[in-house]
């Protein structure tokens, strides 16, 4: 005979077998429809006639041609003043105020995904950092949102035509990063305190398992891309479109990889993009995808030369027309492959050549995640240094004269 707590264990036995045994079903099924929705999902919003990219140094049509003519001279390189009390820091994004001043945008705290990590920011101005300040924290994202935040990653600014900071966080409730939500805080003091506005409608799981990475794309009329990318069981990148209201009016897949996150985007032209990611798994290349027609729909494009073992890269076009690539070029056996970080360089955004080597260190350090601007004849660098410090490189932009 079987008495009812022999009953019950053995029903809760067989339920957790046969969980186990859909599971894979499961997530593969959320998968697919989560890739499906993207693919068919638009906002009901009102587009102005044009929201092709903007591309740095568009106007000048000779300008891709005279790409490589430039060289990089570092003039400082310094750590961004880490808040006391937290040993562990990473995943900085940068913007630049109308002023040319900069801000910086990270988490810090005991480790990632710790109950005391926070989103800290700093600003560059007269050539010094601020102390840092907290300006996203859990609990009191949480209660303007109505439901708790378990963790908070990593955060990307973009300032608006009108002055206003957006703030792109992520963040999860419960479950890893697989759970992320991207929620979107503005601010009208300069990026000093923030209101959250939305949890961006990007996923049918509850609006789950999108996070962002790297720095927008400006559009003619004043609104901007935000690369994004959906991370549970498939990987694949997204590009999210603002007005310059700041209100989401488009959703992309970018490509059909299901093996590629955190898209760094550039404009080649008016309608024409580049997106180059992160691979997932092998090949150990960086991957990526092209867009003509202002970013709505994407072709993959076979994988770059340059070596990537899980890492993020950054990218950004200059004035003169030139690319510039901030990644971690190293092999599959080399420690982390996150022990040199390098800049190349490209006409194209297609073909890279090396241009300098940032930091190179053994394997196990760690030089990671960065993020470029170019403001005025300078490039400011900022990336992960060693998982306890944001770095912050700025190289003057010098041009190579033409051979008599």
């Amino acid at each position: 005979m079987i008495n009812g707590c022999d009953a019950v264990d053995r029903g809760q036995m067989h339920m957790r077998e046969a969980g186990r045994r859909w599971m894979p079903l499961g997530l593969a099924l959320v998968c697919l429809l989560s890739m499906k929705w993207v693919e068919a999902h638009r906002w009901e919003a009102q587009e102005p006639a044009d929201v092709s990219p903007l591309a740095a140094g568009q106007s000048k049509a000779d300008g891709a041609g005279r790409g490589l003519r430039f060289r990089l001279v570092e003039r400082s390189h310094r750590h961004i003043p880490s808040p006391p009390g937290a040993p562990s820091a990473h995943a900085n994004a940068i913007a630049a105020l109308p002023n040319g001043d900069l801000l910086a945008y990270w988490w810090a705290g005991q480790r990632e995904s710790a109950p005391d990590v926070r989103i800290f920011m700093s600003r560059f101005s007269a050539g010094q950092w601020s102390a840092p300040a907290a300006v996203v924290e859990r609990q009191a994202l949480g209660g303007e949102l109505g439901h708790g935040v378990r963790r908070l990653g990593n955060p990307v600014p973009w300032v608006a035509h009108d002055g206003r900071v957006h703030l792109f966080v992520v963040a999860t409730g419960l479950g890893g990063w697989a759970a992320a939500r991207i929620v979107q805080l503005t601010s009208v003091d300069q990026g000093r305190r923030f209101a959250a506005i939305r949890v961006l409608p990007l996923s049918p799981l509850f609006n789950t398992s999108v996070l962002v990475r790297n720095n927008p794309v400006a559009t003619v009329d004043g609104g901007w891309l935000l690369p994004a990318y959906f991370e549970l069981g498939n990987k694949f990148g997204m590009l999210v479109s603002f007005d310059r209201d700041g209100e989401p009016r488009w959703l992309s897949r970018i490509g059909s990889s299901t093996a590629a996150l955190q898209p760094a985007i550039v404009s080649t032209s008016p309608t024409q993009m580049v997106a180059v990611m992160r691979s997932h798994g092998t090949p150990h290349r960086l991957q990526k995808a092209t867009s003509g027609d202002g970013g709505r729909n994407w072709q993959d494009q076979p994988e770059s030369e340059l070596l990537n073992l899980g890492t993020a890269a950054a990218a950004v076009r200059l004035t003169g027309g030139a690319f510039v690539l901030a990644h971690n070029d190293m092999p599959s056996s080399a420690g982390t492959a996150r022990q040199r970080l390098r800049l190349s360089t490209s006409i194209d955004a297609r073909r890279w050549v090396r241009l300098l080597d940032v930091r190179s260190g053994v394997p196990d350090d760690e030089f990671s995640y960065p993020s470029m601007l170019q403001v005025g004849g300078q490039l400011h660098l900022t990336y992960t240094d060693q998982r306890e410090a944001i770095a912050h490189a700025v190289f003057d932009i010098l041009p190579i004269p033409d051979l008599p």
